[in-house]
């Protein structure tokens, strides 16, 4: 157990580690550039795993309903990002999601699927409204398409580890939400 929390901690300092988190505009507007887009950074990898590790700590419902708040919320800040509308905080709101959501698994907060949904949906519209923001125009949909097809892959990566995770204790799935809220400092500092 400790052999794989070590490769599990390994894993996720090094996904913390500063990286470019978002592609140059210009290599944007394809299908296959959508889905690779959210593998690029590490605050796109901590949260979209994070959304699903919390889902598997509330359980029921929210196994389906909490990814697919934060799918939805992307889509509609990506389309008003598209359509001009500007958020303001899109860059410190992103970074706060990596250490809110890495809080929420490490204290493994049980609040209703509706809380849950809107607490993800807020943060999502950020995420997808810097996805937008920063494309353009060009091939926007088969962007937003692929990159919303990534962050379901990366949410059920977080199912899967959390209900793997969670058989062996609450310990393990809360250590990597601490780990999850500790890669958002260091981006936030880095």
């Amino acid at each position: 157990m400790f052999k794989r929390l070590s490769i599990t901690a390994t894993i996720f300092a090094a996904a913390a580690a500063p990286a470019l988190a978002h592609l140059n505009p210009a290599e944007h507007g394809s299908f296959l550039a959508g889905i690779s887009h959210p593998l690029t950074g590490p605050d796109h990898i901590l949260v979209m795993v994070a959304v699903g590790l919390w889902a598997s700590q509330i359980g029921g419902r929210a196994l389906l309903a909490v990814p697919a708040a934060f799918i939805g919320a992307m889509a509609i800040g990506f389309g008003l990002a598209l359509a001009g509308v500007s958020l303001p905080f899109v860059e410190p709101a992103i970074l706060a999601s990596v250490v809110g959501l890495g809080l929420l698994v490490a204290t493994a907060l049980r609040v209703n699927v509706v809380a849950a949904s809107a607490l993800v949906g807020v943060f999502a519209l950020f995420h997808g409204h810097a996805h937008g923001s920063e494309l353009g125009t060009a091939g926007a949909w088969q962007f937003g398409a692929g990159f919303l097809a990534a962050t379901a892959l990366l949410h059920l990566a977080g199912i899967a580890t959390g209900l793997g995770l969670n058989r062996l204790g609450p310990k393990v799935t809360r250590a990597l939400g601490l780990l999850t809220a500790a890669g958002g400092a260091a981006l936030m500092l880095g």
